[in-house]
């Protein structure tokens, strides 16, 4: 799919659970690549925020963002109403420094997003690609959040209070096509218990008894319960059979579990793009859904980095064996530094390199500590390279290539006995003259392990 943003400016206020404080947010439309991003339009500079995990300042009771002196907090629900109608770019103007809870749902947000209506732009829009199990663990908790590979988009979310009112519950979203009604809707909880501690500290000065579910999992005297409806605007309250504050009923008998997936999904998109495999969250919160999604960002950050780094599949057939390297190169033993060649198109190629402790110049080269040369990885390359331009040729087994010169070279990891090394070249620009360049980078696993740009002539064998 292709990036996508708003198609019109819409806005929306309210309080903020904890400040107290009216808020207004401004939705504005922004071009590919942008990202969220949040404007405080109350302070002077207007300083603008990424979302982005690393911006997160703290994460006690919600997620709040930070960049220098300014900060947004209580994010959570409008980046999971974001996430979950897929909106890659947007401005988000507001002139406080908490998001408005609302009915504590995203499907306010989610009614006015959809209401300024969404555009498809022109730029692919980039993923986040789980290859490979990423498991973030609390063992003083037990919260565990873990990502793995799946070909689409999954999250599964349980909670377990060790609670006779709310125990062991469950939620799963697959895909975004039903997120608008089946986990938008559902209201944040709060234990009552919980609800008194924090009225006591002042910190949910724009709470009332209709923007969170109220569960009491303990028995609390009438007197106690009204105390606390008079705080909250109310005569009275009473405990239902199901163990919630009758002021609302619940949309969904596992509301609490779908509201945990709904956090999960605003904290992880926190990463800056979406994913695409299956999350699996074990009584997640705020803390571990963004030490997780840290994890997640270091993953991602690799990924893009190594985004060009071939695979190589042992079982599948060569494209050229040693034996036909040896048709078209001239080089030989010691000095033929290609096993074989794994991939060939018309712009690139693919090389590999099986190193022992018996190659030649491990015997000379640091013989107490073995490590591939520098400047062999750098003719390997080479070799690599000539093999995709030399079988271009009418007659490739009459042509050599030649240095011209090498630039950028940069060497980053050791290459040492046991390593299976892939060099790609990449052709930069077209051949002319018998002139060719090429980008080439070398690989161990994941690692990039050296790099360069080379330039090398075709000349005919006299």
């Amino acid at each position: 799919m292709n990036q996508r943003t708003i198609a019109n400016t819409v806005s929306i206020s309210g309080v903020g659970l904890h400040t107290g404080q009216e808020v207004n947010l401004v939705f504005k439309a922004a071009p590919e690549g942008h990202g969220v991003k949040f404007k405080r339009v109350d302070l002077e500079d207007q300083p603008l925020m990424n979302v982005d995990v690393n911006r997160v300042v703290s994460t006690e009771r919600s997620t709040t963002l930070g960049s220098g002196g300014a900060t947004v907090s209580t994010i959570e629900h409008l980046l999971s109403a974001l996430s979950g109608l897929q909106v890659d770019n947007v401005l988000i103007e507001i002139d406080g420094g908490e998001v408005p809870i609302l009915d504590g749902s995203a499907s306010p947000f989610v009614a006015r997003i959809l209401e300024a209506g969404l555009v498809e732009q022109e730029a692919p829009r980039d993923y986040f690609v789980v290859e490979e199990p990423i498991t973030y663990r609390d063992e003083a908790t037990g919260s565990e959040i873990v990502a793995l590979p799946y070909d689409g988009f999954e999250v599964v979310s349980m909670i377990d209070f060790d609670s006779p009112v709310l125990g062991q519950q469950y939620a799963t979203l697959r895909g975004y096509e039903d997120y608008a009604e089946e986990i938008a809707p559902c209201r944040t909880f709060v234990f009552l218990h919980e609800l008194e501690s924090l009225f006591e500290h002042e910190l949910i000065r724009g709470g009332d008894l209709t923007n969170a579910i109220v569960i009491a999992d303990r028995h609390v005297p009438q007197p106690r319960l009204n105390a606390l409806a008079q705080k909250m605007g109310k005569e009275t309250v009473e405990v239902t059979e199901q163990g919630i504050l009758n002021t609302l009923d619940l949309k969904f008998h596992n509301e609490p579990a779908r509201h945990k997936l709904l956090d999960v999904m605003g904290d992880v998109s926190l990463l800056g793009v979406p994913i695409r495999g299956r999350i699996l969250a074990t009584k997640p919160g705020h803390r571990v859904n963004v030490a997780f999604t840290k994890l997640l960002k270091k993953a991602y950050l690799d990924q893009r980095r190594l985004k060009g780094r071939p695979r190589y599949n042992p079982n599948e057939e060569p494209v050229f064996t040693t034996e036909q390297i040896l048709e078209v190169m001239p080089h030989r033993y010691p000095f033929l530094l290609i096993d074989k060649i794994i991939e060939m198109g018309e712009n690139h190629i693919v090389g590999l390199k099986n190193l022992t402790f018996n190659e030649a110049f491990f015997q000379g080269h640091f013989p107490s500590n073995h490590v591939m040369p520098g400047v062999l990885q750098i003719e390997a390359m080479a070799q690599t390279g000539g093999l995709l331009v030399l079988t271009k040729q009418d007659d490739p087994g009459n042509w050599d290539t030649y240095f011209l010169k090498i630039e950028n070279a940069k060497f980053k990891n050791f290459v040492v006995p046991g390593d299976t090394v892939l060099f790609k070249m990449e052709l930069i620009a077209p051949v002319r003259r018998g002139i060719c360049q090429m980008r080439g980078t070398a690989y161990v696993g994941n690692k990039l392990v050296s790099e360069a740009d080379l330039v090398a002539q075709i000349v005919r064998r006299s």
